[in-house]
C-alpha cells in the first residue's frame, strides 16, 4: 500500500456526471460560506465610509470658519477676550465632535441591523 499502482487506478471507472456533481457540490459550499464573509466586509466599508465623509466634512467647516477669524484675530491684548474666544472655539470644537459622534452611532445602529 505504501507504493501506488498508477496503472491498476487507471483502469477504476469514473461514473458518468461525476465531475459535474462535484463542480456543482463545491460552488454551493463556496456561495453559502462567501456571503457571511462578504456582507459583513461590505457592512464595514460603508460605515467606514461614512464616517470618513463626516469626519472630512466637519473638518473642512471646522478649518474654513477658523481660519477666517484666526486671521483677523491672532492675539489678544486683553486676557478677558482672550479667554471668551478660547471658550467659544472649545465649544465649537465640542459641538462639531458631538455632532460626528451622533452620526457614527446612527450607522452603528443600522449596522447592528443589517448583521442580524
Amino acid at each position: 500500500m505504501d507504493k501506488l499502482n498508477f496503472e491498476a487506478l487507471e483502469q477504476i471507472p469514473i461514473p458518468e456526471g461525476l465531475e459535474e456533481r462535484l463542480s456543482k457540490k463545491i460552488d454551493e459550499w463556496e456561495q453559502q460560506s462567501r456571503p457571511k464573509k462578504r456582507s459583513k466586509v461590505r457592512y464595514y466599508a460603508v460605515a467606514a465610509s461614512i464616517a470618513l465623509v463626516f469626519g472630512i466634512g466637519i473638518g473642512h467647516h471646522f478649518l474654513r470658519d477658523n481660519s477666517v477669524n484666526l486671521a483677523e484675530k491672532d492675539t489678544f491684548q486683553d486676557p478677558v477676550v482672550a479667554q471668551q474666544e478660547a471658550d467659544r472655539a472649545l465649544n465649537l470644537l465640542a459641538h462639531n465632535l458631538n455632532r460626528g459622534i451622533s452620526h457614527l452611532e446612527k450607522v452603528k445602529v443600522l449596522t447592528e441591523k443589517s448583521e442580524k
